[in-house]
């Protein structure tokens, strides 16, 4: 401390020293950092230092965006190239060599729990033991929507996305049961989905056939197949161009035409495929095609009925849940004298509404359209 009682910074008293020096050194003529007029053109040590430090820390901070992006595009499950790295940091407007995305990720190795592969160019991915935590965390209510996700969608989502999600899905069990008042647990306590029909097991899908159909129709890329039919004795050889993935039930379908048929789409249950894999050559959609009109057009229900008008006289108490889930848009209801309802309405003529009738037995009695219950 100073008489004054102010502290004294001992490297703040070696700069202004070093810039007295520096400035009385340049006051001499042959000194050459003085100038012609004979008066010093210099830069304090003090202010070289701090653009310096300024410098510095402007590169720290590039490096430290650079890290970032690195660790959010590496994967759980599959591989990522070094190569595939540098391209996408090029794309986030980070300008950078493949050397520099080398030395960040064997930098990045030494404190996270990344691996690589002797592969050329060298892929990387979070181990497989890795938690992911991010910033912010991930509240209660995206916590529950994650689990919610996990429990209905994962026999639709590609295996390769759900092993990028899972650590997203082990963070959210976390967060719930960390979480104050255990609201989120709660929750996912007290609500259920129920099918409307009888459950049944899903059938196994092989894992690989699944990732290469699933990849292939990510990438609309067409697929090589084995797929056996259910009355088959052998696998058939197939070339085709995936177009949907559609679950009905427990079964997943691919809507897909074959290469030697590109008129006819046509079904493939999932856990028929033995074996698939994703060909470099683009798959070719039919013109106009869109999953939403496939489906309104009847062929989830095995073939492509035409509309029909559909008159049948329900029991009350099997009919009576048809005044609030109506059959189509033009649906009516009238009540007659024996207490039976009369519905009418337009629907398509395929074996899924056949199926649906004969699920009430003698309840309903159908006046038209002729059918075969």
């Amino acid at each position: 401390m100073t008489g004054g009682g102010r502290a004294q910074n001992p490297f703040s008293d070696r700069l202004c020293r070093a810039d007295f020096e520096r400035h009385e050194l340049s006051r001499q003529p042959d000194n050459p950092l003085s100038s012609a007029g004979g008066q010093g053109n210099f830069q304090p040590l003090s202010r070289v230092l701090l653009k310096t430090d300024i410098m510095m820390s402007k590169e720290k901070a590039s490096s430290l965006h650079r890290q970032w992006l690195i660790l959010q595009r590496l994967p759980q499950g599959k591989w990522i190239g070094t190569t595939d790295l540098m391209k996408g940091l090029v794309q986030d407007g980070v300008e950078v060599t493949l050397r520099t995305v080398q030395r960040d990720l064997n930098q990045l190795a030494e404190r996270f729990p990344l691996e690589h592969n002797n592969a050329s160019p060298q892929g990387w991915r979070w181990r497989a033991d890795a938690q992911i935590s991010s910033l912010p965390h991930i509240t209660t209510s995206q916590a529950v929507t994650f689990l919610m996700v996990e429990d209905h969608l994962r026999h639709l989502l590609p295996p390769s996305l759900l092993d990028e999600l899972r650590p997203w899905f082990d963070m959210a069990r976390r967060t719930i049961n960390l979480s104050d008042g255990n609201q989120g647990r709660h929750w996912l306590d007290c609500v259920r989905i129920m099918p409307p029909t009888q459950p049944l097991i899903p059938p196994a899908v092989p894992r690989d056939a699944q990732q290469a159909v699933y990849e292939a129709l990510l990438a609309t890329r067409q697929l090589q197949a084995s797929y056996q039919r259910r009355y088959d004795k052998t696998a058939a050889e197939y070339v085709l161009n995936p177009l949907a993935i559609v679950q009905r039930g427990p079964v997943i379908y691919l809507v897909a035409t074959r290469a030697d048929s590109l008129e006819k789409i046509r079904l493939f249950a999932l856990h028929r495929f033995v074996r698939a894999e994703v060909l470099k050559t683009a798959a070719i959609s039919p013109p106009g095609f869109h999953v939403d009109d496939y489906l309104d057009s009847g062929a989830m229900g095995f073939g492509q009925g035409e509309p029909v008008r559909l008159r049948a006289l329900f029991e009350a108490k099997a009919g009576e849940h048809l005044y609030e889930c109506q059959l189509s848009t033009d649906q009516a209801i009238t009540e007659q004298e024996d207490g039976r309802l009369l519905v009418e309405a337009t629907v398509r003529n395929t074996a899924q509404l056949l199926w649906w009738l004969r699920g009430f037995g003698k309840a309903v009695e159908v006046l038209e359209p002729a059918l075969d219950l």
